[in-house]
């Protein structure tokens, strides 16, 4: 293990031999570090943490802080960090809020300078958070979607996989897996470079396509376009954009641009 000599441990953390903490390192509470995880300097460890194996945390990082939310009234709640796990300069992320709540970051996903991650959200493999974008707290973020730059996120909002949120966009609603939003947050396209980037094969994306024209440029109203939808036979691909079109919203569906 190496461990700066200016780092403060609380005694009841519990980090793997392998791991590198760097100095002004302050880990306060039952902090677990998993193996070969470098945590970088001045960065900040509190609560019920746990990180995984090999993530690289750098300098000034803020994990498992109390949340930003009045509902809070200091119950035990949780912070869970993946394996594989890049946070650079500047991240913060907050435990959730309610009695046994989490916050988690799945495996794979890369937080850039300055983002955010706000109580109760989750973060499914691969996700992508470009500088300085915010998720209000109990965002879901499904796998390998990407948040641009400056973009900020509405709590309760859900980002499908696949999904691209364009810079400075404001979501204050759902965004379907597999397509992309203009700078208004508005639904303009599918995230066709993604889908070719994660293997979709072109009768894959074909479909994706097709059911994206019900959706957003046919004319239905989306009630009727998900009914379409349903009745439809699509490969299996399109599975997650008719489960999530299929399931509750707290927030509503994003509209398609003009």
């Amino acid at each position: 293990m190496s461990i700066h000599p200016s780092a403060i441990i609380d005694s009841q953390a519990t980090i793997d031999p392998t791991a590198n903490i760097g100095p002004y390192v302050v880990i306060e509470g039952p902090v677990t570090i998993g193996a070969g995880t470098q945590v970088g300097p001045f960065t900040n460890i509190y609560g019920h943490t746990s990180i995984g194996e090999n993530c690289k945390i750098h300098s000034r990082v803020s994990i498992g802080d109390l949340p930003q939310d009045r509902a809070f009234h200091g119950e035990t709640s949780y912070c869970t960090i993946g394996n594989n796990v890049i946070m650079r300069e500047g991240v913060s992320v907050h435990r959730g809020t309610g009695e046994g709540a989490s916050t988690i970051i799945n495996d794979n996903c890369f937080l850039m300078t300055n983002s955010h991650v706000g109580h109760n959200c989750e973060l499914e493999n691969g996700v992508i958070m470009i500088s300085g974008s915010l998720l209000g707290g109990h965002v879901h973020v499904g796998e390998r979607a990407v948040i641009s730059g400056n973009a900020a996120v509405h709590q309760f909002c859900r980002i499908g996989c696949y999904a691209m949120i364009g810079g400075l966009s404001k979501i204050v609603q759902d965004i379907p897996p597999f397509t992309m939003t203009n700078h208004a947050g508005e639904i303009i396209a599918i995230n066709l470079v993604g889908l070719k980037r994660a293997g979709f094969n072109p009768d894959e994306r074909k479909d994706i396509k097709a059911a994206f024209r019900i959706m957003y440029r046919d004319g239905h109203t989306h009630r009727h376009a998900m009914e379409i939808l349903n009745e439809r036979a699509f490969c299996s691909a399109v599975n997650p954009l008719l489960d999530f079109l299929n399931e509750t919203s707290a927030r509503g569906l994003t509209k398609g641009a003009a």
